[in-house]
């Protein structure tokens, strides 16, 4: 069954979604501000990340298993560009959450691409932005193919073994 089949207790699907996407990405850059002067971005940051995943519509297990390996991710990106490689963590959460089909483990490959390029050509924290637009613009787009692999996949299974009449 797919997260767009799923039937919800509150809010619509795209309501969801959109309200998990602004949270997680919101969650992520706000942490970004934090620094050994200044907590609160870590919190605020760290707990709008997490609400994101939780609110995404989909069975509790796919939302609840990205949350602390993607919070870990977050974590990690304040030592710099060089770790913007474990974004990948995070869009495999989103794989995950989203109930893609396993060929778009191939959309992996790019994001990964993007975030040591960002992590090359940006080696100070002050490029940290720069990497994280690339690699963020990197995400997106796989996330996008993704969802167009598993349109694809989903139409091949109808084609394949029609519903009886």
């Amino acid at each position: 069954m797919s997260t767009r089949e799923l039937p919800l207790r509150w809010g619509t699907q795209a309501g969801r979604v959109a309200l998990g996407i602004t949270l997680i990405i919101g969650g992520l850059v706000h942490l970004q501000a934090a620094s050994t002067t200044n907590l609160w971005p870590l919190a605020v940051g760290s707990s709008a990340h997490a609400l994101g995943w939780l609110v995404l519509p989909a069975r509790a297990w796919r939302r609840l298993l990205p949350v602390l390996p993607s919070l870990g991710t977050l974590w990690l990106l304040l030592t710099g560009p060089q770790s913007t490689w474990t974004i990948a963590v995070t869009y495999l959460g989103w794989l995950l959450a989203r109930r893609r089909p396993w060929i778009s483990l191939l959309t992996v490959g790019p994001v990964l691409l993007a975030a040591v390029l960002g992590g090359l050509i940006w080696q100070e924290y002050d490029g940290m932005l720069f990497a994280l637009m690339l690699t963020g613009a990197a995400s997106i787009g796989c996330a996008w193919w993704a969802a167009a692999l598993d349109r694809d996949v989903s139409a091949r299974s109808r084609t394949a073994h029609p519903a009886p009449a």
